[in-house]
């Protein structure tokens, strides 16, 4: 069976917690980059990274030139999609339409479960 893409589910992925940001948008740039189709779900607390200057504040580490924005345009650039789960934006107090040019739009759980239940695709949480 061919691999048609990607869905990346960022849970733990926490802006208080930035050493743990970058390494999600490389996998996805990574496997853009292969011309996989990729998916990138924000939930929990991970949707503050879609919230205007959160994730351009942002490094990994202080030796790690690339912002969080920047590793997470870059994959955008190779054409991965991120999504917002309204739950979280609600849940965070965020409005749907104030959020980051990079944001594809609205998915969550059931659109992420749909992609782990197809067998042509494969699934990462971070």
């Amino acid at each position: 069976m061919t691999v048609k893409g990607v869905a990346l589910l960022l849970w733990a992925a926490d802006p208080s917690k930035p050493a743990r940001l970058a390494t999600p948008f490389f996998h996805a740039a990574a496997a853009a980059a292969m011309e996989l189709e990729v998916e990138i779900y924000c939930s929990a607390r991970s949707v503050l990274l879609l919230q205007p200057g959160v994730a351009a504040a942002l490094r990994a580490s202080e030796r790690h030139e690339k912002t969080v924005l920047q590793a997470m345009q870059e994959a955008v650039g190779h054409g991965a999609r991120l999504y917002a789960c309204t739950d979280a934006l609600a849940a965070q107090g965020l409005k749907r339409d104030a959020l980051i040019a990079e944001c594809s739009g609205h998915g969550g759980a059931v659109q992420f479960m749909a992609r782990l239940a197809d067998p042509a695709w494969r699934c990462l949480v971070f």
